[in-house]
């Protein structure tokens, strides 16, 4: 049986697509390619939905049955190679819950990455004291602290993809009570803020507050994110998290939910602008 791994890259995500269209346009069904493998069918389904690692020597065996030449099998072979490498998150696999190791591999292949958050300023723009109290506040705080100080420096890390030459686009829609809500003393809350102010001045980041006052939206119901990616093979997702787990969706009438309740946050929300003015304004009230 193929290998199951902590999180697909985004090459293995694009190559399982690309198998299973193969696969479908050869008229072949699952469990005539299991027969091949010796695999049952629903092992076939996981190698083309990313769940489990592509082995070569499978994907040399139903290539060609595939009706694929010589040559692309080659070449389709080499891209499995490439894409079975592990990312750089794999350093933080004694920490990193599987459910959430998927996260990251789709956050660091993202053209577009969409986030609403109702409770905590978004990972990738909390400040190094700020992630530490909010760590330590929740099921990871009841770990040792060497435990925590590894899930900080795994969430500090995350963050150099926003300053890196091919930036993925960051768009947040933020409610206000992520202010109102004080996380560690004040300094940790005013270092957080000059963070926020600091981050929206960048070319790929647009943060929208959701102030109290304009009343209910859309979103008022729990965080997601959207992934959108620069690769066609590959749909956009959206990713929910929960007390324990998380939900991978990719279904278009789930994706066009989340995405039409998006777009009505950011045009109830203030303007990229007017949230600048916020945050200096709540800045000014912590000096």
């Amino acid at each position: 049986m193929s290998e199951p791994r902590s999180a697909p890259t985004i090459g293995q995500l694009v190559l399982g697509r690309q198998l299973r269209t193969l696969r479908e346009k050869a008229g072949i069904s699952r469990e005539q390619a299991g027969g091949m493998l010796h695999v049952t069918p629903g092992t076939v389904r996981r190698m083309e939905t990313a769940e489990v690692a592509l082995k070569l020597p499978y994907v040399r065996l139903l290539l060609p049955a595939y009706g694929l030449p010589p040559r692309d099998v080659e070449v389709f072979a080499r891209l499995v190679d490439e894409a079975n490498q592990p990312g750089w998150w794999r350093r933080f696999h004694d920490v990193l819950p599987e459910w959430f190791s998927g996260y990251v591999s789709l956050e660091e292949a993202a053209k577009t990455i969409r986030s609403y958050e109702p409770h905590f300023v978004p990972g990738l723009l909390q400040t190094e004291d700020y992630a530490r109290a909010v760590l330590t506040s929740g099921s990871v705080g009841r770990a040792d602290p060497e435990r925590v100080e590894r899930h900080v420096a795994l969430r500090l890390e995350r963050q150099s993809m926003l300053t890196r030459p091919d930036a993925p686009k960051f768009w947040a829609v933020i409610d206000e009570t992520v202010l109102l809500r004080p996380v560690g003393p004040d300094e940790v809350m005013r270092a957080q803020v000059d963070r926020l102010i600091e981050a929206s001045e960048l070319p790929n980041v647009t943060l929208q507050i959701a102030e109290l006052a304009a009343g209910h939206h859309p979103g008022t119901y729990s965080p997601f994110v959207l992934f959108r990616f620069a690769v066609p093979e590959v749909p956009d997702m959206v990713y929910v998290e929960y007390l324990t787990g998380a939900l991978y969706l990719d279904q278009p009438d789930e994706v066009s939910a989340h995405m039409e309740a998006m777009d009505r946050m950011v045009a109830h929300a203030e303007t990229a602008t007017g949230t600048r003015a916020v945050l200096e304004e709540y800045r000014r009230g912590l000096s």
